[in-house]
């Protein structure tokens, strides 16, 4: 084994994700040249330092380790004052009438998306991949490609803008590892680790095979990223060609290269699956499943299961009464309004109105320090379980 190859596995239990947002905290004219060199869009939080909104979004949102990990993949990321120094240029460029406002700005300077006001973790992840929906990438390297430039340099890049861009890229992988006769060049692992994007496929079993090697080059982290992402695409092809046999490819393959997330990814591989095909028993075997292993009593993720049974199965008397089941345990593990907005909306599909608004009530006496919008919703509940 080589040197390299044995520090990284002595130290492998070292390496961990990034658990929060890194900003950037360089001048703007530096952030649009990192932006450029990086191919990325630039993500900014203008804030103010009075804003209470900001300071939440600040400690409980960009401190998430999805929100974290999403957003320094994807974005250079800024927090600018808009009340002092670079901050007073900016707004001059960026007019900002309510804080916080999000940007989404191009290398060029240009505005891509603009958001008023806080939001939270999935909303703004949400709004994160909306933005890189908008973008094209890969327009440039299309042009030079189809006139015939075949440069590596110029592939990998078409390559990684393609898939960037959510577009198909196989076909331009595999055309270049073709003409390889040695695969092992850094160059080359590194242009696998790219073009691995689906679990069925050559590329992906050529990174299995250089995996430590790839390794060394990407870090673990980069790996098994990779290794995860290209497993759901894979799922996410069975679901809409509705081939099981992909699916069990694909969990078959994070169980061996990537075992430490394979359960719970095969669990939520089956809950997409079969809500897809409306398969009522297989889905609701993956809810049980999913809510005991996966969720382990987040309230959150609770009461979105709830939701997504009332809104794929509400028909059907028992999926609704784990719907039920889930809302309840959310609602009063938590005691948030929301919560019991959910409990209070099922209860009332399953015929339990009395129930309904008990829970519809206790829903309202928790909306009262969320503010007029939020009683307003309840109130519109109360109003339909009663009406």
């Amino acid at each position: 084994m080589r040197l390299s190859a044995i520090i990284f596995f002595t130290f492998i239990a070292l390496t961990t994700a990034v658990g929060q947002i890194d900003f950037f905290h360089g001048t703007w004219e530096e952030a649009l040249a990192k932006a450029k060199a990086e191919e990325k869009i630039i993500f900014v939080d203008a804030y103010a330092e009075w804003c209470g909104p900001c300071k939440r979004m600040a400690k409980n949102v960009f401190t998430q380790e999805r929100v974290g990990e999403f957003h320094n993949e994807q974005f250079i990321n800024m927090k600018i004052d808009m009340e002092k120094g670079m901050g007073l240029t900016f707004r001059r460029k960026y007019p900002v009438s309510a804080f916080p406002t999000l940007f989404y700005i191009d290398a060029s300077g240009a505005v891509v998306h603009k958001v008023k006001g806080a939001q939270q973790v999935d909303g703004l992840l949400k709004l994160g991949n909306f933005v890189l929906g908008k973008v094209d990438y890969s327009k440039d390297y299309a042009a030079e490609y189809e006139n015939g430039n075949r440069e590596p340099e110029l592939m990998y890049k078409y390559v990684k803008a393609l898939n960037k861009s959510k577009k198909p890229s196989l076909k331009i992988t595999n055309e270049y590892l073709r003409t390889q006769d040695d695969l092992t060049t850094d160059f080359n692992l590194r242009f696998i680790h790219e073009g691995a994007v689906e679990a069925d496929s050559r590329v992906f079993e050529m990174m299995i095979e250089n995996k430590k090697e790839i390794g060394i080059l990407v870090g673990l982290d980069a790996l098994q990223k990779k290794i995860e992402q290209a497993c759901q695409n894979t799922v996410d092809k069975a679901i809409e060609y509705e081939m099981p046999e992909l699916m069990d490819d694909a969990k078959k393959k994070m169980e061996s290269h990537y075992a430490a997330r394979a359960e719970n990814f095969a669990i939520k591989a089956d809950l997409d699956y079969y809500q897809a095909i409306e398969d009522q028993k297989g889905y609701m075997k993956a809810c049980s499943d999913y809510a005991k292993k996966v969720v382990n009593a987040n309230p959150k993720a609770l009461d979105k299961l709830a939701k997504d049974i009332e809104s794929h199965f509400g028909g059907n008397s028992k999926c609704m009464k784990a719907a039920e089941k889930y809302a309840k345990e959310a609602a009063e593990s938590n005691k948030h309004y929301a919560y019991y907005l959910t409990y209070a909306n099922i209860l009332n599909e399953n015929g339990k109105k009395d129930d309904a608004l008990k829970a519809a009530q206790k829903s309202l006496e928790l909306a009262k320090p969320a503010g007029r919008g939020a009683q307003m919703a309840v109130q519109k509940m109360i109003k339909r379980i009663e009406g």
